[in-house]
């Protein structure tokens, strides 16, 4: 019978997985709309990304692509798990971005998602380096 720290340990596990997936989907939908998407149509829903410069919005869109799927495929192959970790601190880095930036803007509505967005991110960073470590395979 397994013991009570197993079994919060599975729990706390779980509850990281639902963070990653949910966090990647996100990042990996926001990043494709900002590289898939003509500028002039981002502007309906963003209208920052009139004020600068098309190249920024293409490279923030390929960084949350990028992070969105270093918050899985490292740890779901095993392969360099650690890279979950890094993907995870360099999201709530661009979220950390993002809120001053729209902060220096006045856009203060949009602050409580970067807020989250970096509390989660936060999150995954501390559960996968110190609880529920991902091993590579050996």
């Amino acid at each position: 019978m397994e013991n009570s720290n197993q079994k919060s340990a599975k729990v706390f596990n779980v509850i990281l997985w639902v963070a990653q997936v949910l966090l990647a989907a996100m990042f990996l939908m926001a990043g494709f709309t900002k590289v898939a998407t003509h500028i002039d149509q981002l502007a309906v829903g963003m209208p920052w990304v009139t004020e600068v410069p098309s190249g920024l919005i293409k490279f923030i869109g390929v960084s949350e692509l990028l992070g969105g799927l270093g918050l899985l495929l490292p740890s779901v192959l095993r392969i360099m798990p650690q890279l979950t970790v890094t993907a995870a601190r360099a999201l709530a880095l661009v979220m950390i971005l993002a809120l001053a930036f729209h902060v220096s803007r006045g856009e203060y509505s949009a602050i409580v998602t970067n807020i989250v967005l970096a509390s989660v991110s936060l999150f995954i960073s501390w559960g996968r380096s110190k609880k529920a470590v991902i091993h590579a395979k050996a």
